[in-house]
């Protein structure tokens, strides 16, 4: 599924920057959305640079832009959304391993490990799957009240669940006695 082959780390030029610029062909974009699970892809696109950052180091900064379909949370109807949004990483050369049991998790998701080569058709997938809408729903839609329990059982609702919904109502009947 590439459009763009990996880049070597080794023929990036340390005193310029990279470019490249990523549209998927319309076949690409089937099989993509395909192993998204969205229904509809289109329109996208991945344009950026990769620069060097100091002596060992790569900088990777670009511009996602996609429209995806979804199906509504609520309704299953397809649902378009647009994404835009900047992505960037850094490649360390320094990198390490941890090798504790337990690893605090670093603050910048943005820092990968350098390797022998810097692929930004696997960055472009990896930024679009993060920027899909978890919960995607159609303007209005609304699930409404489900109401589930066993079979001869009085069903519990929203309302049973909120423990002080009727201490208000007590009140008012405490306050009208006195």
């Amino acid at each position: 599924m590439p459009e763009t082959t990996p880049l070597r780390v080794a023929d990036l030029a340390q005193n310029s920057t990279t470019a490249f610029d990523i549209r998927p062909a319309t076949a690409t974009l089937r099989d993509l959305a395909e192993q998204l699970g969205l229904p509809g892809l289109r329109k996208l696109r991945f344009v950026g640079i990769i620069a060097a950052q100091g002596a060992r180091d790569w900088h990777l900064t670009a511009k996602l832009g996609a429209t995806v379909t979804q199906a509504c949370v609520a309704t299953l109807e397809p649902v378009t959304t647009r994404i835009d949004t900047n992505v960037t990483r850094t490649y360390l050369a320094a990198w390490s391993e941890p090798t504790d049991e337990e690893v605090e998790m670093a603050g910048d998701d943005t820092i990968e490990p350098l390797g022998i080569h810097i692929d930004p058709n696997a960055v472009m997938i990896e930024a679009l799957t993060l920027a899909l809408p978890l919960y995607p729903r159609k303007e209005g839609a609304n699930i409404g009240q489900a109401v589930f329990t066993e079979p001869g059982q009085t069903p519990m609702t929203d309302e049973d669940a909120r423990p002080f919904s009727g201490l208000a109502d007590l009140r008012n009947a405490l306050n009208k006695e006195e």
